[in-house]
């Protein structure tokens, strides 16, 4: 049995075993999200900005498809997009609420699938990245469907699977899209064990590697949706914030209201309105 094949027996037997050694009794029928517990993993002191700057600079630069950018609605620095000043103020709000709290670190998720969080996820990364104080890594942890290559267009050599099973460092699987101050590292697997895959001491080890204590850094991790696993909440204790995105006309009123619920207990730094059809859309 494999390092991660352990890892995963033995997150399963946590799951499934109470404190006091007993099993815990589970609905199937309906889902019933894990409530995030005190994490037993002792988190090192932040690494100082220079060591993440070092790693960031080397970052293998990727060819991007051009016209998968435009297909897929990609900002960049150099196109005229309507949607810039939208993602502009978004990024605004965010800076600020984020350095009010000292924050560094973003989830960004929805309530559903097709609600535009991965691409909000890439297009506020671009716009953060914009800022020439700023610089951005944006990491694809949805990994019950992984997209954030195909939205640019290109294969990586490697990717998040790699550095999971120990056969990729950092530094190999982060990626230059061609976005100056702005790195990916994206993801090609397809894990059904999501979850546990996330609470690995390799995944741990990673949070850690990416986290620094200087407001010029963020890191954006692309999350599945909400409602449709626990990824977001097995999770959440290790992010800063975490950022909501709904889609109008699209996304349930008592989703929503789910949603809310189960948040209760995160930072939430804002809620996008995606794909409006104001002039004057609200993105907070």
């Amino acid at each position: 049995m494999g390092r991660i094949e352990k890892a995963l027996a033995k997150a399963r037997q946590s799951r499934d075993t109470g404190s006091d050694g007993s099993v815990a009794v589970r609905d199937r029928q309906r889902y019933e999200p894990r409530q995030p517990q005190p994490s037993l993993h002792k988190r090192p002191a932040a690494r100082h900005p220079a060591e993440l700057a070092n790693i960031f600079s080397k970052a293998a630069l990727v060819t991007v498809d051009p016209r998968a950018l435009v297909q897929n609605r990609i900002i960049t620095h150099s196109e005229v997009h309507s949607a810039r000043p939208a993602y502009k103020m978004l990024r605004t709000r965010l800076l600020q609420r984020m350095r009010a709290h000292g924050w560094s670190s973003l989830a960004v998720t929805a309530a559903g699938p097709g609600e535009g969080k991965t691409l909000t996820a890439i297009n506020l990364a671009i716009s953060l990245a914009g800022e020439i104080n700023q610089r951005v890594i944006l990491v694809d942890l949805d990994l019950r469907r992984p997209t954030i290559s195909k939205y640019f267009g290109f294969e990586p050599q490697h990717d998040l699977s790699d550095y999971l099973r120990g056969d990729a460092t950092l530094e190999q699987i982060l990626v230059n899209p061609g976005v100056d101050r702005l790195a990916i590292i994206p993801n090609e697997t397809v894990f059904e064990n999501s979850s546990e895959m996330l609470l690995l001491p390799r995944m741990m080890q990673l949070v850690d590697q990416l986290r620094v204590n200087d407001p010029s850094w963020i890191v954006i991790y692309d999350m599945p949706p909400l409602l449709a696993a626990d990824d977001t909440l097995a999770f959440s204790p290790y992010v800063d914030a975490l950022l909501f995105v709904v889609s109008e006309g699209e996304t349930r009123q008592d989703a929503v209201a789910q949603a809310r619920e189960l948040l209760k207990d995160a930072n939430v730094v804002g809620t996008v309105l995606n794909k409006s059809q104001s002039d004057n859309s609200t993105y907070y």
